[in-house]
């Protein structure tokens, strides 16, 4: 789940960033992240609740 989350995350980042510099979006990503930054740490500490740590080991 961590690894998917992370790849899914740059996914999402790398296509909005190709959208602003190809002109098909127009928004302010600074201003963005600014305002909305505390979301970028609810998420983070979501994935990293749901990920197995592996101490639950099977014998």
């Amino acid at each position: 789940m961590k690894g998917n989350f992370l790849a899914l995350a740059l996914v999402v980042i790398g296509a909005l960033a190709l959208a602003v510099n190809l002109d098909l979006l127009e928004i302010d990503i600074v201003a963005l992240l600014r305002q909305w930054w505390p979301l970028g740490l609810i998420g983070l500490g979501v994935a990293l609740y749901l990920t197995p740590d592996g101490s639950a080991r099977k014998p």
